[in-house]
């Protein structure tokens, strides 16, 4: 798709909201699930859940890492998770990895590879939990899975986050769309399963 198509759609955007959309949405937001992803370009939040504008407040992030939490960090992902969970209230959170994730390659691979990357290098090196796999999966399925686990692990880490989940004021789901397929599993079970 060339860019100039995608400023098209922009020019048109306004004319394909129905009445009162955009008085309903300048009212306040007060989304049902904070929805935390790769910033990959496959991926489609809107088209994977057929959110409405309003439904997901997302968070992506290169390999929808989840930083550890440490309440002296001014991290943007940090801040954004707080808000969610805090602020507006949301109940469910996703953690949605992905097959054939370049972030997940980097992590089970020589991070030399990463030199003219190196804040992408920085990133991931401060990623606790990985190492190198002799023989990966070319759609880093099973890493990417194990990966899901990982960040969720992480976000439990976050006093705020566990709290609510301990309450049951909050849910956390992991779950795994496969780019090829385009099916989505969801962790269960200890296990990821179709949704």
């Amino acid at each position: 798709m060339e860019f100039r198509h995608l400023v098209q759609q922009a020019r048109t955007h306004s004319l394909r909201r129905t009445p009162g959309t955009g008085r309903r949405l300048a009212g306040g937001q007060s989304p049902t699930a904070l929805f935390i992803t790769c910033a990959d370009s496959r991926i489609v939040t809107t088209a994977i859940t057929g959110a409405e504008p309003g439904n997901l407040f997302e968070l992506r992030t290169a390999g929808n890492v989840i930083p550890a939490y440490d309440p002296d960090s001014a991290s943007g992902e940090i801040a954004t998770i707080e808000f969610a969970i805090v602020q507006l209230g949301v109940s469910e959170v996703v953690v949605c990895g992905h097959s054939h994730c370049g972030a997940v390659a980097a992590l089970h691979s020589d991070r030399a590879a990463l030199d003219h990357l190196p804040n992408m290098r920085r990133w991931l090196a401060s990623h606790a939990g990985f190492s190198p796999c002799a023989e990966p999966d070319r759609a880093l399925r099973a890493e990417g899975q194990r990966h899901v686990l990982a960040q969720l692990a992480a976000l439990h880490d976050y006093p705020f986050v566990r709290e609510r989940v301990d309450s049951g004021a909050v849910r956390l789901h992991g779950w795994f769309y496969d780019i090829e397929s385009g099916e989505v599993l969801a962790h269960r079970a200890d296990l990821f399963q179709p949704l």
